[in-house]
């Protein structure tokens, strides 16, 4: 492949189309920057090669131009002299010139046409370089974002199982409540029935004994004058 072939491929090359298949852009950007970068330097050392072809091819031809100009003006200077042998061999070289710049014309406008070529070549590197660099930090910021997003949905989805694991233990825990209702209720069932009578000589005895308690109590008193 030919030096124009394959850093035409290169300044074609859409990056949109590589980004989506790269597993992380935000390394792929950097990747794509730094071959760019590589190839810019190989088209500026392979741009002023032609370009000095160009300047070469067009040397040549103005120094035929003149050469050119220089024997049609031998031819006249000799005519005028009176010598038209002369004159015939200055015309003579003349043609021989003129047909040798034709060739220099066709080879100066081929090194001209390849010189535009790869300047238009270098100029859009450059320009894409220059707009990658300024949409690096653009994609490597969202690339951050969806990595975070990515996090937040994985957060999400865990919080949803917690939730669903709360209400089965809120449910157990009702369950649980039940139980211990239903048999604290049957606890109450099985326990013996209260005696009306019994109860009322319990409450006189108390009041017996209270009784007793506060005569002593005031004997004490008495006796310490109190």
């Amino acid at each position: 492949m030919s030096i124009l072939e394959r850093f035409t491929t290169i300044v074609k090359a859409n990056i949109n189309e590589l980004l989506e298949k790269a597993e992380d852009p935000a390394k792929m950007i950097d990747q794509y920057l730094i071959d760019m970068t590589e190839s810019l330097a190989e088209v500026k050392e392979e741009t002023a090669g032609v370009m000095a072809e160009e300047t070469r091819t067009k040397r040549l031809v103005d120094e035929n131009t003149a050469e050119v100009e220089k024997y049609a003006g031998l031819a006249r200077t000799a005519l005028q002299s009176g010598n038209e042998e002369d004159a015939r061999a200055f015309l003579a070289k003349k043609q021989q010139l003129e047909a040798k710049g034709q060739s220099l014309a066709e080879s100066y406008a081929a090194a001209r046409a390849n010189a535009d070529k790869m300047r238009q070549m270098h100029d859009k590197l450059v320009g894409d370089i220059e707009e990658l660099k300024g949409r690096r930090d653009a994609i490597k910021a969202k690339v951050a974002v969806a990595k975070t997003q990515e996090k937040v949905n994985d957060m999400t989805s865990a919080a949803g199982k917690a939730e669903g694991a709360m209400s089965a233990f809120d449910r157990m825990e009702a369950k649980a409540d039940a139980m211990l209702d239903r048999a604290n209720a049957e606890a109450e069932l099985n326990a013996a029935p209260s005696d009306p009578l019994a109860d009322l000589e319990k409450k006189y005895a108390d009041a017996g004994s209270n009784a007793s308690v506060d005569a002593e109590l005031a004997a004490l008193k008495a006796e310490m004058g109190l």
